[in-house]
């Protein structure tokens, strides 16, 4: 099944993948910024956005719906930058198929499994589905209404907002979430998965520039895994983002379009 996309520019083509309960509208801003540079790819994962509900959610089908993608736009190279989830999945893309990529930029996560926040992480994912599917939606008539009823259970109003931007209407003045909860939920143990990581025997992936940013304020990008993703990525390159958390693109979208730039040789 083919992923919904928005194409922004002209140029070398860019593709960037938005995290967990996001989509495309996101990064349309970014795109825009990018448009002189690079012709922009912003697609919406499975179970997201306008994109397809599936009850398989894992980075093995996802890092695939990304290669049906690149051979639908006829792509045999492209920049590559992934948030989060996103993230995940152009890495796994990226070990997959190295030679299709010009250049990568994975914002605010590591590939692999955070053994000191890897819990807290699960339980906070857990309970945002869970208010999301908690919410009768037959008894909604505003927006003000939805968030209201979320308000005790998501006490961050970053993470409601982001929420909320799944929520539309449909025919009938009645609203619907773009977002599969239930599926997401089905499937957060494998959306919290890692990569393994590395060991002697294993191959290194070279030959295209690499850029990490983490979010100062966030943990999903620890430091003590840095010398780990080099062991995969050599020419792995760290960012420390200040005054950003974990949406880096939302907190200061002016470094991520600068790093994005930078990836590009020719720029």
């Amino acid at each position: 099944m083919k992923l919904f996309y928005r194409e922004y520019g002209n140029g070398p083509p860019l593709i960037i993948l938005h995290g967990l309960y996001g989509s495309s509208d996101n990064w349309i801003t970014i795109a825009k910024n990018l448009a002189e540079m690079y012709t922009v790819y912003l697609p919406d994962q499975r179970n997201h956005g306008n994109s397809f509900h599936d009850n398989i959610h894992d980075y093995e089908s996802m890092r695939a719906d990304l290669f049906e993608l690149a051979a639908e736009l006829n792509l045999k190279k492209f920049f590559l930058a992934g948030h989060s989830m996103g993230g995940k999945i152009a890495i796994s893309f990226a070990l997959k198929w190295p030679e299709m990529i010009e250049g990568l930029l994975i914002a605010d996560i590591s590939p692999f499994v955070n053994e000191t926040y890897g819990i807290t992480f699960y339980n906070e994912h857990y309970s945002i589905l869970k208010a999301i599917l908690s919410i009768d939606l037959s008894l909604i008539s505003s927006r003000r209404e939805a968030e209201s009823v979320l308000l005790e259970k998501i006490p961050s109003e970053k993470v409601r907002g982001f929420v909320l931007k799944n929520l539309h209407r449909i025919s009938g003045n009645n609203f619907a979430w773009k977002i599969n909860a239930g599926a997401l939920l089905n499937n957060l143990e494998k959306i919290m998965a890692g990569i393994d990581r590395p060991t002697d025997a294993d191959e290194q992936i070279s030959g295209f520039p690499v850029i990490f940013l983490k979010g100062e304020d966030s943990d999903h990008l620890p430091s003590g895994d840095f010398s780990d993703i080099q062991r995969v990525f050599p020419s792995a390159e760290f960012i420390n983002v200040q005054g950003a958390g974990h949406w880096i693109h939302s907190d200061r979208p002016d470094e991520v379009i600068k790093n994005l730039k930078r990836l590009s040789p020719d720029n």
